[in-house]
């Protein structure tokens, strides 16, 4: 990449951005509708599960190579570095200057736009267009007419675009109102003026004093947009440190990002930093030697494309906290079919500790068939029994097999931050 992106909700904008004039502007847009080419055999699908990053060097054969080992599948490139990604089997997000909204209002940018696609969009590599890292409100219309464009020329390829977190303010949002008014309207106004063929966002919570309270509220609320508009989601999560007021997450709470993603219906999972200048942690040195957080990501890189994959042609039905609820999260209700209790010394008491996330999967909402079951305490590991009508099966990420576990109910040792796919017949 050429430059660090921005932190989420850190870095002050420019105040003054009212929801009006955005509804103005999506009046004018609705009812265009989407291009007739999306309808088309070649329209832009998810494919493989997302495993990507956000800031890393430049990709070299050897960059290239070690995030292949690491298990990433989709790496930020430039046209010059297409054929890099090719030679490792790497899809490719690309990044140019063209892809800005404002080369569609200059006829001699928007030809050498149109020159760009026609050069890329035929190449093995290439997996995505980069547009656009945590817009306001007010850049949906610009944006959107982009997307449109790109989808239009290409359908084949994604338009990416990164949004902000719920912690955002209402100056960087663009619209107003509490916590969850504010973010609740930009969702919307995104989903209805840019019309993204999959939603991305990022939210990072391990501070240097505790852990920020948004993270399941701001999950629950990219998930419940996503399915409304039936595409996937991918999460931006925490790597690293840039500043002294966030630390940087060990392998176990990693694992927590990544499993509570999975719970929560992620087809997509991301990583703030791979390396970068002045960021401590990431998952490499700048002379690329691999940290600790890259060795525990070469596990869990493989173990979330293994169980997304699994999960891709279900719905996400529903997901319950059992014990602590945090901000945004639904308790298990008392006619769940699937629950869970926990086992071990502390025999019978879903209460105690960090509590546990159920993530329901299935064709159909009367009938789940999946679960992902996740130990919230990313400090110890936990033993807890899933049961439910059925014979259950457990999901060996690394085997990608099924081995029957039990019948009514299965006994299971998380560790800490941990989670397990089941299913059940």
């Amino acid at each position: 990449m050429d430059k660090a992106p921005r932190r989420s909700a850190t870095a002050p904008m420019f105040a003054g951005r009212r929801a009006v004039a955005i509804a103005i502007a999506c009046m004018l847009l609705v009812g265009a509708g989407r291009s007739s080419a999306e309808e088309g055999p070649a329209r832009w699908t998810i494919g493989k599960p997302i495993v990507t990053y956000w800031a890393g060097p430049r990709l070299t054969d050897a960059v290239a190579r070690q995030l292949a080992e690491g298990g990433w599948n989709v790496v930020w490139a430039g046209e010059e570095d297409l054929d890099v990604a090719a030679r490792h089997g790497l899809r490719a997000q690309l990044q140019h200057p063209l892809l800005n909204p404002e080369s569609l209002d200059d006829p001699q940018r928007r030809d050498q736009l149109d020159a760009l696609v026609d050069r890329v969009k035929n190449h093995p590599a290439l997996y995505s267009y980069f547009l656009r890292d945590e817009p306001s409100a007010e850049d949906f219309p610009g944006l959107g007419k982009l997307v449109a464009y790109l989808r239009e020329r290409d359908p084949a390829h994604l338009a990416y675009i990164n949004l902000f977190p719920t912690y955002a303010n209402n100056a960087q949002l663009g619209t107003e109102g509490d916590v969850v008014t504010a973010y609740r309207e930009h969702l919307r106004l995104y989903m209805e003026i840019v019309k993204p063929d999959l939603v991305s966002y990022d939210h990072y919570q391990f501070r240097a004093n505790g852990d920020g309270d948004q993270y399941f509220l701001n999950l629950a609320m990219i998930r419940e947009t996503a399915l409304q508009a039936g595409v996937p989601f991918l999460n931006i999560v925490q790597a690293c440190s840039w500043t002294p007021s966030m630390r940087v997450p060990n392998g176990d709470e990693l694992r927590y990002l990544v499993y509570t993603s999975l719970a929560y219906g992620a087809q997509g999972i991301s990583y703030y930093v791979y390396c970068w200048p002045n960021h401590v942690g990431g998952m490499a040195e700048p002379d690329g030697t691999p940290t600790p957080l890259y060795h525990a990501a070469q596990v869990l890189n493989r173990r979330f494309e293994a169980a997304a994959e699994q999960l891709q042609p279900l719905q996400s039905l529903a997901v319950y906290h059992v014990g602590k609820v945090p901000w945004g999260g639904i308790p298990l209700p008392d006619d769940s079919p699937v629950r869970v209790r926990v086992a071990g010394p502390s025999r019978g008491n879903a209460e105690e500790g960090e509590g546990w996330l159920l993530g329901l999967f299935g064709p159909a909402a009367d009938r789940p068939t999946h679960a992902v079951v996740v130990n919230l305490d990313y400090r110890a590991g936990r033993t807890a029994e899933v049961y439910g009508a059925g014979v259950w099966e457990t999901f060996d990420s690394d085997a990608r097999t099924w081995t029957e576990a039990g019948r009514e109910s299965v006994r299971l040792d998380f560790p800490p931050g941990g989670g397990f796919l089941l299913r059940r017949n």
